[in-house]
C-alpha cells in the first residue's frame, strides 16, 4: 500500500485551516515534491489567475522519503505561478526545513488568499496557527529568525521565510531556511509576500521510521564509503560547486560581461574554488543525515557574517565573471546581501550584468541609473544596487527588480537582445554552445532555463566502459555524439530521458547530489531499493520514470493554460553567434539544427508539432485524462 499524503490547507483571506488526506493511489501518481506541488495548483486555480493575486496557490511539499535518516534526502519545493515569467514557478531547496516539515506530519502546506496585515504561519503537529507577524516585518533574514526563536522561547525551530525582497514583490525574490538555503528561481518570494505571509515556522517533529529498518539502514551506511571512493562527489564535498569554475574559464566557456565571451583570463583564478578554501572559507555545512557536507560557510571579519553561508559557483559567476568582476570578498557581500533581503542570486546578479552592458553600450547613463557608474567591474555599484532592487529604491532599480525581460522592454533601443533569458528567466551559468543538449532543456523546460534539469552533455563522451555511461546505458541511452559541440538524435533522447530521470529527483525531494543517474554516490536501482526500504513502495525505474514524465506535462499543460505556446521555447540569439575570443573562439550553437532538436524532442515528448504542448494520446499515456479539455 503507498501512503496516504497529508496536507494543510492554509486560507490566509478568512483565516480557515483544514488538514485533507490524499488517497495512496492518487499520492503515487504524484508521489511528493514537483509533481504533487504541480498537481494541487492544477486542481485549486484557475487559469488566468494574476502571479501576485490572493488567488494564486502557493504549495510547499515535500515526499513519503523526506525525513529519514540517510544522505541526500532533505528537500523543499515550493511552488505556483511565477511572478518572473508567468508560467509555472519551480523552487528547490535543501537544509533541515524539509525533513521538520515532514516530522511534523504533512506532505504539503497549500496556501490560499491574503492575510490582512503581515502574519507568519506556527506549525507544532495539529496544532497550527496564523500569528502577526509585524515585529519581523521589514526585517533581514537572519534579524527576523532571531527574533522569532526569542519571541516564542525556542531555539529549536526551523523557519522558511522572506526577507525585504519578498515583502517588495520583487519578481526573483526567494525564500530562505537557515538565512542561506534559498528557494530561488522563480519568485516564490514574491507570491509569498503578496500574501502577506512573512514566514513559515516549524517546531521539533517526530522522527521519521523506515519500513525495513535493517535494509534501510544498509543502505544509509554505505554513503560514507561510497564517499571515500567517489572523486565527484568528494571533490564536491572538498571544493564546493566552484570547483568547476577554474575548468571552464581553462575551455573557454565560463560566463563573462554578460555572456559576451566565456574566457575571463587569468582573473578567474581569483574567484575559483580552490580561491575560496584558501581564503574566506570557514567551514562546510550539511543538511539533515547528510555525510557530503557540500555547502560552503564563509566569513570576513565586520563584512560578512557566516549565518548567511557563501556563495556557490552560479552565484560566483553571476556576481563575478558576468559582471567583470574578480574579488571575493565582494562576491561574498554580494551573495550575503541576497541572502538577506531575500533575493535570487542568478537572476539578481545577471539582471545586474544586463544593466552593465546596456551601459556600457550607451543605451542608459548615470541619469537613467540614479546616478551609479555601472559599467562592468563596478563593484561598488553592484552592491548599491542589489540592496536598492530589495527595497524598490527609486526608478531604476524598480525596474531591475522585474527582471532582465522586463527591463530591457522599458529600456528599449534594442536592449532586449542583452536580456539572456528564457520566459523571462535569467540563464545560469552554464554555457548552451558547450552542452547544446542542455540548451534544449533550457529551452523546453517549463519553468525556465534551469540548470537543474537534466544531465550535462559531456557524460555522453565518457567512455563506455564507465560507471556514468554504464548507468545511462540503463535509461536507454546507449550512444554519443562525437562532436559534443553538435546536437543527433542521440543527445536530444540524452536530453529528454535525463530530463524526466531529474524531474523524478525533484518530485521525490532527492538531492541531485547524491542521488542521480550517473557520477553520484547513489544510482537509479538505488532509488528503487530506497523506496522499498523507506515506504514499502515496490516501485521500477519504469515507474519511476514515468513519475518524472507526468510531472514535465502537468507543468506544460500549466503554461498551455496561461496561453504558452513553442514560441517560447527558444534561446536568446547570443547563443547563436560564435564566440569571439579564448579557447572557445569560434564556437556557436548552429540556428538550424537547434530548432531541428528542439522538434525532435517534441517528438519524443508526445507534444504537437504546432503549438509545443502536450498531444491528447500523451496526456491519457500518463494518467493525465484528467486534464484534457472537452
Amino acid at each position: 500500500m503507498f501512503p496516504d499524503g497529508h496536507i494543510l490547507e492554509i486560507n490566509l483571506s478568512n483565516q480557515s485551516i483544514q488538514t485533507i488526506d490524499l488517497p495512496g493511489e492518487t499520492y503515487r501518481l504524484y508521489p511528493g515534491g514537483s509533481a504533487l506541488a504541480t498537481y494541487l495548483i492544477l486542481q485549486q486555480m484557475v487559469p488566468g489567475t494574476p502571479a501576485l493575486s490572493p488567488d494564486n496557490v502557493l504549495v510547499f511539499a515535500v515526499s513519503p522519503l523526506t525525513g529519514l535518516p540517510i544522505s541526500g534526502i532533505s528537500r523543499l519545493v515550493v511552488a505556483a505561478k511565477s511572478p518572473l515569467t508567468g508560467a509555472i514557478g519551480d523552487s528547490q531547496s535543501g537544509g533541515f526545513f524539509p525533513a521538520r516539515l515532514k516530522a511534523n506530519g504533512y506532505d504539503a502546506i497549500v496556501v490560499k488568499g491574503k492575510a490582512e496585515n503581515p502574519v507568519y504561519i506556527l506549525i507544532d503537529h495539529d496544532e497550527v496557527t496564523i500569528r502577526s507577524a509585524e515585529s519581523i516585518w521589514g526585517k533581514v533574514t537572519g534579524e527576523a529568525e532571531a527574533i522569532l526563536r526569542q519571541e516564542l522561547g525556542d531555539d529549536d525551530l526551523e523557519v522558511a521565510q522572506i526577507g525585504p525582497g519578498g515583502e517588495n514583490l520583487v519578481s526573483y525574490a526567494c525564500i530562505l531556511s537557515m538565512s542561506s538555503r534559498a528557494n530561488g528561481r522563480t519568485g516564490m518570494g514574491a507570491v509569498m509576500g503578496s500574501k502577506n505571509l512573512k514566514a513559515v515556522v516549524l517546531k521539533k517533529g517526530t522522527r521519521c521510521e523506515p519500513s525495513d529498518t535493517e535494509g534501510f539502514l544498509s543502505l544509509a551506511r554505505e554513503a560514507k564509503d561510497r564517499l571515500k571512493h567517489n572523486d565527484a562527489v568528494s571533490g564536491l564535498a572538498d571544493i564546493g560547486t566552484a570547483g568547476d569554475l577554474a575548468a571552464f574559464n581553462d575551455i573557454g566557456f565560463l560566463v563573462t560581461n554578460n555572456w559576451q565571451s566565456g574566457f575571463s583570463g587569468e582573473d578567474a583564478s581569483k574567484i575559483t574554488g580552490e580561491a575560496m578554501k584558501a581564503t574566506i572559507l570557514e567551514k562546510r555545512d550539511t543538511c539533515f543525515a547528510c555525510a557530503v557536507r557540500c555547502k560552503r560557510v564563509v566569513s570576513i571579519p565586520d563584512q560578512v557574517d557566516a549565518k548567511y553561508g557563501g556563495p556557490e559557483y552560479e552565484t560566483i559567476a553571476t556576481f563575478g565573471s558576468y559582471c567583470g568582476i574578480y574579488d571575493l570578498e565582494t562576491i561574498a557581500k554580494a551573495n550575503q546581501l541576497c541572502n538577506m533581503y531575500g533575493l535570487d542570486t542568478i537572476s539578481c546578479g545577471a539582471t545586474i550584468s544586463f544593466a552593465m552592458e546596456c551601459f556600457e553600450k550607451g543605451l542608459i547613463g548615470e541619469k537613467e541609473t540614479d546616478g551609479l557608474a555601472l559599467g562592468f567591474g563596478e563593484a561598488e555599484s553592484m552592491l548599491t544596487l542589489i540592496e536598492r532592487i530589495a527595497r524598490k529604491e527609486g526608478a531604476f532599480a524598480t525596474m531591475l527588480a522585474e527582471g532582465s525581460k522586463q527591463a530591457s522592454l522599458r529600456i528599449g533601443k534594442g536592449a532586449e537582445a542583452y536580456s539572456m533569458s528564457v520566459k523571462g528567466e535569467e540563464m545560469a551559468a552554464h554555457m548552451p554552445q558547450y552542452k547544446p543538449g542542455l540548451g534544449v532543456v533550457y529551452a523546453v523546460n517549463p519553468f525556465g532555463c534551469d540548470h537543474q534539469s537534466s544531465e550535462n552533455d559531456p557524460l555522453l563522451m565518457m567512455p563506455e566502459d564507465s560507471q556514468e555511461r554504464i548507468w545511462l546505458g540503463k535509461l536507454g541511452i546507449l550512444h554519443g555524439e562525437e562532436d559534443s559541440y553538435g546536437l543527433d538524435d542521440y543527445k536530444v533522447q540524452f536530453a529528454f530521458d535525463s530530463q524526466c530521470f531529474y524531474s523524478v529527483l525533484d518530485t521525490l525531494c532527492l538531492c541531485q547530489f547524491v542521488w542521480g543517474p550517473t557520477w553520484q554516490l547513489y544510482g537509479p536501482d538505488d532509488i528503487v531499493k530506497l523506496c522499498k526500504v523507506g515506504i514499502g513502495w515496490d516501485t521500477s525505474l519504469f515507474e519511476l520514470m514515468r513519475v518524472g514524465e507526468r510531472r514535465i506535462n502537468m507543468m506544460r499543460v500549466f503554461n498551455a493554460r496561461e496561453g504558452f505556446t513553442k514560441a517560447e521555447d527558444k534561446l536568446p540569439a547570443r547563443m547563436f553567434e560564435k564566440l569571439k575570443n579564448g579557447p572557445s573562439v569560434g564556437i556557436g550553437i548552429d540556428e538550424q539544427a537547434f530548432q531541428t532538436a528542439v522538434d525532435h524532442y517534441y517528438q519524443m515528448a508526445g507534444w504537437s508539432a504546432k503549438t509545443g504542448n502536450p498531444e491528447e494520446g500523451t496526456l491519457r499515456r500518463l494518467s493525465l485524462g484528467w486534464l484534457i479539455q472537452s
